[in-house]
């Protein structure tokens, strides 16, 4: 059977428009040299941890389209590795139907990488009953790949008598048979842990991802059920070296920021955009929504004020809304055992503070639901809902905390008002936004903030090189350590303005970084000594060794603060310094304003 359709330019397709997506570029290299360096067995299976929404799956069918179009010998098995992507469904399947969805994935994509032919990879191109004849017609069949197209049909029979351990050991039995590479991506794999499943894949994994010759990748949206319960105990323990994925930095956010208003487009001025990838913790998805909901309501995003009503909005109606809700609805018809799950909720996302008070909120379910509900019931509810990652739960020592996403907070005491207390929406929404737009500023100079963050990026981007003392009015070339964190507005000790605009600690080496973004005036000497003073403040919140101080100052600095920089070892820059030093790491230069 011979097919004459054009192959797609992907082999599996990615979401994110070229236009948009962003960064992660340190987890698409890291991967795809990963599955390259299992030809010369020197990788291990890996897991990509992270929160929901963070591009995960994406930077999965990246990679996937990188290794199966850019290797130069698809057909030769000593040089080249096959990726199969594989997206574990959460919908209702028996063993067998799995197991057969399971097996015919591997050959369809084993055969589509080896013939470069996306189209077999197509149920509606290429029927399963004919994957045989058209795979034999047109590829040499090895043992090894053999060994897929006989188990399609023991399954298609029932002549297995353990279908999932014969179906999961199947990728490394073809690579061990021929000693060929094979990858195996596996997303959504938290899905093996829901009750549809009442076989079990993760016991019968374990053979299948010690392979050298066929490492498993794994990720998926539920990080608690992911780390903790199926990676971080039993079978699979240890079998995984974990890649954590975190949010975008507020640099590469702004850029997300500034890249999403020129596709859509929405109006947003470069001042306001990495305060838009502040105010979203990071998160591409809510940097995202919040910019199209800015496109559609014609909001010209330029103040915190319009920031705030534009996010108001999307918590109650829109992009946010609609996702948030659908993930917190569908876990809890999962898990909704007593009928509380709602109002326990709700409740722990009303509590002060990050820690979760259970006598508080068992007070709370009493009055509301008029029945008593003891500590356990609640500390039950807290684990199932910690497992759809809608709150953590610290397992060694037995209590609860709220999640670190600001929006997903906010959005669930939007969500408790509406579903559980059962109010009008339209009179939520009208009250978020009033709410929203008594708000403090909480921004003095945006100007100051966006160098900040372009000074945190410099940080990053040079950690562990060496750069030219130019940059940094420096008769020295400047050595910069590898960095744990860079953090922005650090409040040290206590005390009236003890804040650092900028902290990178990296062990016994700290940056206290300053920026200074005033056009028509150089900084004087003043600066420098409020600079000495945060230095000062460091030594004594840490165990810093060394302290460096960096100042960005976009006019200069007068002569009387040179003196005193150059005599007190501070570093500065003004802007053809910054500029230049941005260019030389690979950063963009400061925008015009």
């Amino acid at each position: 059977m011979k097919n004459n359709c054009k192959p797609s330019p992907w082999a599996i397709r990615p979401l994110v428009p070229e236009e948009i997506y962003t960064d992660r570029r340190e987890y698409l290299d890291y991967l795809h040299e990963a599955a390259l360096k299992a030809i010369r067995r020197r990788t291990m299976s890996t897991v990509l941890l992270g929160q929901r929404r963070m591009g995960k799956t994406e930077i999965f069918k990246r990679v996937v389209n990188r290794l199966f179009f850019e290797q130069d010998h698809p057909e030769d098995p000593d040089q080249s590795v096959v990726p199969v992507y594989f997206s574990f469904p959460d919908t209702v399947l028996d063993r067998w139907d799995f197991c057969m969805q399971y097996a015919e994935n591997f050959v369809r994509w084993y055969a589509a990488f080896r013939l470069r032919d996306t189209n077999l990879l197509n149920a509606k191109e290429v029927k399963r009953e004919d994957l045989r004849d058209v795979i034999e017609s047109r590829l040499q069949v090895t043992r090894g790949f053999a060994l897929g197209l006989n188990l399609l049909d023991f399954l298609d029979e029932k002549a297995v008598t353990i279908p999932e351990r014969e179906t999961l050991i199947l990728p490394r039995d073809a690579s061990d048979r021929d000693e060929s590479t094979i990858v195996m991506f596996l997303d959504e794999f938290q899905n093996t842990r829901l009750p549809q499943y009442d076989f079990d894949i993760v016991g019968w994994m374990q053979e299948a991802v010690e392979s050298p010759t066929c490492p498993h990748f794994v990720t998926g949206s539920a990080m608690s059920i992911l780390g903790r319960e199926i990676l971080g105990r039993g079978a699979l323990f240890g079998r995984f070296r974990s890649k954590p994925i975190s949010a975008m930095t507020e640099y590469w956010g702004a850029e997300l920021a500034n890249k999403a208003a020129a596709y859509c487009g929405a109006a947003l001025s470069a001042k306001m955009a990495p305060i838009v990838a502040e105010r979203c913790g990071g998160n591409p998805f809510y940097i995202n929504a919040l910019v199209e909901q800015a496109a559609e309501q014609g909001t010209v995003l330029d103040s915190e004020d319009q920031l705030n009503r534009t996010l108001a909005v999307d918590l109650s109606s829109g992009f946010i809304w609609g996702e948030l809700s659908t993930q917190v609805n569908r876990w809890i018809e999962r898990i909704n055992k007593s009928g509380i799950t709602k109002n326990i909720l709700y409740l722990s996302a009303l509590e002060e503070g990050d820690s979760l008070d259970l006598a508080r909120i068992q007070e709370a379910v009493q009055q509301r639901e008029g029945r008593d509900v003891s500590i356990e019931e609640i500390r039950e509810v807290l684990i199932r809902l910690s497992r759809g990652d809608l709150l953590e739960y610290m397992e060694l020592g037995g209590w609860f905390r709220k999640v670190s996403d600001p929006v997903l907070l906010a959005f669930l005491k939007v969500w408790g008002r509406i579903e559980v207390d059962g109010q009008d929406p339209q009179k939520v929404e009208d009250e978020l936004i009033s709410t929203y737009r008594k708000q403090k500023r909480r921004f003095s100079e945006y100007k100051g903030f966006l160098a900040e963050v372009f000074m945190a990026q410099v940080l990053w981007a040079a950690q562990k090189k060496t750069l030219p003392g130019r940059f940094f009015h420096s008769q020295s070339d400047i050595l910069f350590p590898r960095f744990v964190y860079v953090r922005h507005r650090v409040r040290m000790s206590s005390g009236q303005g003890r804040e650092v605009d900028v902290l990178g600690a990296g062990g016994g080496d700290q940056w206290v970084c300053q920026s200074k973004w005033t056009k028509t005036k150089k900084v004087g000497k003043e600066t420098v000594n409020a600079l000495l003073r945060q230095v000062e403040w460091v030594r004594e919140d840490t165990n810093a060794i060394t302290v460096t101080p960096w100042i960005f100052a976009y006019a200069g600095l007068t002569a009387e603060a040179e003196d005193s920089a150059a005599s007190e070892g501070v570093l500065w820059s003004d802007l053809a310094d910054f500029n230049g030093l941005l260019v030389h790491v690979g950063l963009r230069c400061l925008p015009e304003l």
